[in-house]
């Protein structure tokens, strides 16, 4: 019986070890303490890094490039998402809701040295207002709306998408050029005619197109989305700050606060915060005054492939409040707006 017993326990001892899962370390950053630290998880759950990512650290500081491979094609969906509240004075509410979701992706054609040869493929535009329990839809997939106001909008929106761009970048994110803006443009006023005769009209739906979709708006838009990393590098806990301007008399700076909060598991993850501290403007005409405050906060986060550099997932929460008064010195009337947006990139991969 004895033998049975330690057969027994030799056996029990054996199944606790081959059940025991192995764990490897992750560093991450601490919100709560604001400090660095290592913690065990299962290695099953992470993700396998290459030798050589594109998101490596050299000395604790991570510095952000791009490894892609010729011949594949990487996805860059954006989408916004605003539902904004306006209360007028006497307390009565109006609700809407917007969506626009803009559907790219990138094909890398060929690598000579360290330039990328891309060709950005235009797919698809939709955009959604809800209001007042109706819903109306511009989406490139479905067929034309019936409603005769929309029709241009889904005719420039189709013409824009089916388009393919030829885009030159760097190993580290620099885009250099953005080609084929003519063959778009060309295509929008060709589709633009069947429902314009009017030849200045169709000139100038054409003029304001080329002033929203042209090269230096794309790279702007790029720069911003696929390289958030400092060129100079970050360590896991470090703070950056960016800014740029609300309007466009540069008066008004849209702050964003960066910390590198994690590099492992296969994934670069960096928290978002910042926004437009308050503001309150006045005017007065006599008795009356007009004041109006408005604010912006932000937070949310942004991840990276850390072996390919490319951007995994973006997503940001984004209020924004306004507020307008009208006083006389003894009676005052407030119209209040409040708007809640989700911004993201690539949305699926959350």
């Amino acid at each position: 019986m004895k033998n049975i017993a330690a057969l027994a326990l030799i056996s029990t001892i054996a199944l606790v070890s081959c059940n025991k899962k192995e764990t490897t370390k992750v560093t991450k950053f601490d919100p709560k303490t604001g400090k660095t630290i290592t913690v065990e998880v299962p290695a099953d759950s992470v993700a396998k890094v290459e030798e050589n990512p594109a998101i490596k650290d050299s000395a604790g500081i991570f510095k952000q490039t791009f490894k892609l491979e010729k011949g594949k094609t990487y996805p860059l969906t954006t989408y916004q998402r605003d539902t904004k509240t306006m209360t007028d004075p006497k307390g009565q509410t109006m609700n809407g809701t917007s969506e626009s979701t803009d559907e790219m992706s990138f094909t890398v054609n060929d690598i000579k040295g360290n330039i990328y040869d891309i060709t950005l493929n235009l797919i698809a535009k939709r955009n959604s207002q809800t209001a007042q329990g109706k819903t109306i839809v511009v989406d490139t997939k479905l067929p034309i709306p019936k409603e005769e106001d929309l029709k241009m909008i889904w005719n420039i929106n189709r013409a824009l998408t089916g388009n393919k761009l030829n885009m030159k970048m760097d190993t580290k994110g620099n885009v250099i050029s953005i080609t084929g803006f003519d063959a778009v443009y060309a295509k929008v006023a060709n589709s633009v005619g069947t429902i314009v005769k009017d030849k200045n009209q169709k000139e100038s739906v054409v003029a304001s197109l080329k002033e929203s979709f042209n090269e230096k708006v794309l790279k702007d838009q790029f720069t911003k989305n696929l390289t958030i990393i400092p060129k100079k590098g970050a360590k896991i806990g470090e703070k950056w700050t960016n800014s740029e301007n609300a309007d466009a008399q540069g008066k008004i700076k849209v702050t964003s606060n960066y910390i590198l909060k994690s590099v492992g598991n296969g994934i670069a993850e960096i928290s978002v915060t910042g926004g437009i501290p308050k503001k309150t403007e006045k005017q007065n005409q006599g008795e009356v005054t007009h004041s109006l405050s408005s604010e912006l906060s932000q937070n949310g986060t942004i991840k990276f492939d850390q072996n390919t550099g490319w951007i995994t997932n973006q997503n940001i929460s984004v209020k924004t409040t306004q507020i307008e008064t009208i006083s006389n010195g003894k009676e005052s009337q407030s119209m209040t707006s409040v708007s809640n947006s989700s911004v993201m990139v690539n949305p699926s991969g959350k």
